[in-house]
């Protein structure tokens, strides 16, 4: 069974998030090269305000100019994940694994699956129905009724050589008005939900990342290093 180091590095710059997962890739790259080891790596944490466009992504998507990020207090990277704008904030937790998937013996359409899958099978435990959607990733709710699908979690990954980073941001108590400066995932026909607004209520951000600690280790069928 695979071993994984997990942290929570809590409220932290992307920028400096993006270059801790950048030397963390660089670790798992190296081993699976040298054939030294296969450790790997989940790290949770948030982001001050914050829009990512990824390599595929269009920079129209962000309505909004420079003079106006700096009013609401955001800043915006250029990176090099798959997928199009999104935003990352606080009350949103962000979660980057570091993955040798052919250690785990799973392609990379099978590790998004298992990403979704997680999110889906968390939501069913406060009642909440979510599914993919055809031709996006993420998890989202309503779909299929005109007017109301709306994205719960975000998924936009890199993998090379099979090691993955970047990952999923899920919505839990994020103020979804920072939506609203983009074209989510590119989708101008598609809202943006979060745990706080289907539930009704401030959602304790400790216990969501404990149960999604278990089900990580279950999906993928792995073990914390202590």
């Amino acid at each position: 069974m695979q071993q994984v180091i997990f942290e929570d590095i809590g409220l932290i710059d992307y920028k400096k998030a993006w270059d801790y997962q950048e030397e963390l890739f660089e670790k798992v790259m190296q081993q699976k090269m040298t054939a030294t080891g296969d450790l790997h790596y989940l790290l949770f944490c948030e982001h001050p305000h914050v829009y990512t466009l990824g390599k595929s992504g269009e920079r129209s998507n962000l309505l909004i100019s420079e003079e106006m990020l700096r009013q609401i207090n955001a800043t915006y990277y250029k990176i090099n994940r798959g997928g199009d704008i999104t935003y990352h904030g606080p009350g949103q937790i962000v979660i980057y694994p570091i993955l040798n998937l052919e250690a785990f013996g799973i392609s990379l359409k099978e590790y998004v699956h298992k990403l979704e899958e997680i999110i889906i099978r968390f939501l069913e435990s406060y009642s909440i129905k979510s599914s993919r959607l055809q031709g996006a990733t993420g998890v989202w709710l309503d779909v299929g009724v005109k007017g109301k699908e709306r994205k719960i979690c975000a998924i936009g990954v890199r993998a090379s050589r099979f090691v993955t980073m970047h990952g999923l941001a899920f919505n839990i108590n994020t103020n979804i008005d920072y939506f609203g400066y983009i074209n989510p995932c590119g989708f101008m026909d598609k809202g943006v939900t979060s745990l706080q607004q289907e539930t009704g209520r401030q959602i304790d951000m400790l216990v969501v990342k404990n149960d999604l600690e278990k089900l990580f280790a279950s999906e993928f069928d792995f073990n914390y290093k202590k």
